[in-house]
């Protein structure tokens, strides 16, 4: 994957092998055996996934999902189509409820570090969120949920903290400034001054409660001055509610609870950003390699994705840390916790010094 080569073209080329076998085969070799050399890359990486995951889970500061849909679809291995042979024939012949392919983004704000994770299948972000959050313990209060107003990100059991996407609804008005400019260029001045005070306060280090109360005090009363201007703009009539600037004021009204919770809780974000940044990473693999061909290729690449964008996230070297899990295989199978990209330079110093 990180060659950014699709599979077949990386091992004609000679990327996918090193050492003996490289020389044996001349810089290629059989399907079989680009499967047995290629499966130790991804199963030593596996038991990091587990803890990382569990660090979505712990004291979390907000929780960031998006997803992107493939055009194409995944075909089943051999061990798959065994799997659904084995379903008695009345169960089988039910057709699936979904069969399109989605890669959902799933990314955690904690006090120091970002964690990012990567679900490629049949679900949404939202699904797969509330499948995380199980996993969760009982006595933690619900996440901060950051995402877009699109109902797949929200499903009815999913027990969160909503906050809606600033940049969404800004870009309503983005798109039809040119036949509205007076009336946009109020909303984005408005809007241009709530980020103006959220970079102040990101400069000034303050603590989650500090920017709360900073926010409410200087954004609190701009927002409520726009949406005092918002609600006379329809009931007034001033604005016809079925043109594109009803539309953007109608969304911005409908949703103004969660887009405006980091008014009234500590820590919420702005928008979304950070998370459709991290999205492009599938996006760009998808463009590279034609994406994948079967849900466990997609589970390798979700894998490596999760474990190479938060390195990226907390500035790390991905390429040393994936070394590194390599060559220490079986310790980090039997203690997971102490190979996370952030405390491994701990574990690997105090195992040089025994």
């Amino acid at each position: 994957m990180g060659t950014s080569y699709p599979f077949r073209i990386a091992w004609k080329r000679g990327l996918g092998l090193t050492g003996p076998a490289r020389s044996a085969y001349g810089g290629q070799a059989p399907t079989s055996d680009r499967r047995a050399h290629s499966r130790p890359a991804a199963d030593p990486s596996d038991p990091s996934l587990g803890p990382l995951a569990n660090g979505c889970l712990g004291d979390l500061t907000a929780a960031h999902v998006t997803d992107c849909k493939h055009l194409e679809s995944l075909t089943q291995t051999k061990a798959e189509k065994f799997q659904l042979n084995c379903v008695p024939r009345h169960e089988s012949a039910q057709k699936p409820e979904r069969t399109g392919v989605f890669t959902s983004g799933v990314l955690s704000v904690l006090d120091d570090y970002r964690i990012s994770l990567f679900f490629t299948g049949h679900h949404h972000a939202g699904e797969n969120l509330m499948a995380l959050l199980k996993q969760r313990a009982s006595e933690l209060g619900p996440p901060i949920q950051m995402c877009d107003a699109l109902s797949r990100n929200m499903p009815a059991e999913l027990n969160t903290i909503l906050a809606n996407c600033l940049t969404h609804g800004r870009r309503q008005f983005v798109d039809v400034a040119m036949n509205f400019p007076q009336e946009c260029l109020y909303v984005l001045e408005t809007l241009k001054d709530v980020y103006t005070n959220d970079a102040e306060a990101k400069s000034q280090n303050l603590s989650p409660e500090q920017r709360l109360k900073w926010h409410q005090e200087q954004s609190g009363p701009k927002m409520d001055e726009l949406k005092t201007w918002m609600t006379d703009q329809i009931e007034q009539h001033k604005v016809e509610p079925n043109c594109s600037l009803g539309d953007a004021i109608t969304y911005m009204l409908k949703h103004w609870e969660p887009l405006t919770l980091f008014l009234r809780v500590a820590g919420a974000p702005l928008d979304n950003n950070v998370c459709e940044a991290a999205l492009k990473k599938a996006i760009l693999h998808r463009k590279n390699a034609y994406f994948y061909k079967t849900q466990n290729g997609a589970r390798v690449g979700d894998l490596f994705m999760s474990l190479i964008h938060t390195c990226e996230l907390n500035k790390l070297n991905a390429f040393e840390y994936l070394t590194a899990l390599q060559k220490n295989a079986s310790r980090l199978a039997s203690a997971p916790d102490a190979w996370l990209p952030w405390n491994y330079r701990g574990t690997l110093q105090k195992a040089s010094a025994c």
